[in-house]
């Protein structure tokens, strides 16, 4: 048969409180420990009296000293000179060039060198550019009546402007044409044909006698 203990002898029950009172006095023995302080009675030492010194110190005045004096300025020595002396200077001038009074000096007359102009040059500025007979309300009449339209241009409906170039010759003829910018379609071709076979031109001047001048003309083809 198991033996029953009575609850009053059962001490599981005040456990609790008996560890809570031991950490409590634990931890009140610790901070005792750190916050104790003990003091030695060492007493207090007589020094005496000091002997002060500082009477007997002499005061040494600051004294400056003068900056030294400049060295003297030596003033210059200043001689009048009367106005009534006059100063004789002989200048010798001596020229070793044997001029003659018959001699004669002649003129130098720098005459214009003729300018020589080549047969054969072309130019492209002078000073009386070709002109067509009549004027260029003249050189339109002539391309109006006797520019072709080409076929193919028309049916391919091309039309623009072809820029020729050509040289009117001394006499007024016109030769080396050529095309300088074309469109094709046979127009280039039919202005060719109608530059190479027009009248004769009024040859350009240059210094008043006829050269040989190179012209650039545009002829439009325009469908109507």
């Amino acid at each position: 048969m198991e033996a029953k203990k009575t609850p009053k002898a059962d001490l599981t029950k005040k456990s609790g409180l008996f560890l809570n009172l031991g950490l409590f006095v634990s931890v009140g023995l610790v901070l005792f420990a750190f916050e104790y302080k003990s003091f030695d009675d060492l007493g207090l030492k007589d020094l005496g009296q000091v002997s002060d010194d500082f009477e007997e110190l002499l005061d040494i005045p600051i004294t400056e000293q003068p900056p030294p004096p400049p060295p003297p300025i030596e003033q210059p020595v200043i001689q009048e000179i009367p106005d009534e002396v006059e100063i004789e200077e002989k200048i010798e001038v001596n020229f070793d060039l044997d001029v003659q009074e018959d001699q004669v000096i002649k003129e130098v007359v720098i005459a214009d060198a003729p300018v020589v102009e080549k047969a054969d040059e072309i130019f492209d500025v002078v000073e009386n550019s070709p002109e067509f007979p009549g004027g260029m309300e003249a050189w339109n009449d002539y391309l109006r009546k006797n520019l072709k339209y080409p076929t193919q241009a028309r049916r391919m409906g091309i039309e623009g402007t072809v820029y020729v170039v050509f040289v009117v010759n001394t006499d007024g003829s016109i030769q080396d044409v050529d095309i300088l910018r074309g469109i094709g379609g046979g127009c280039d071709e039919e202005a060719l044909r109608v530059v190479s076979n027009a009248p004769k031109w009024t040859p350009g001047k240059q210094r008043g006698r006829p050269v040989r001048v190179r012209m650039r003309l545009p002829i439009r083809f325009k469908l109507g």
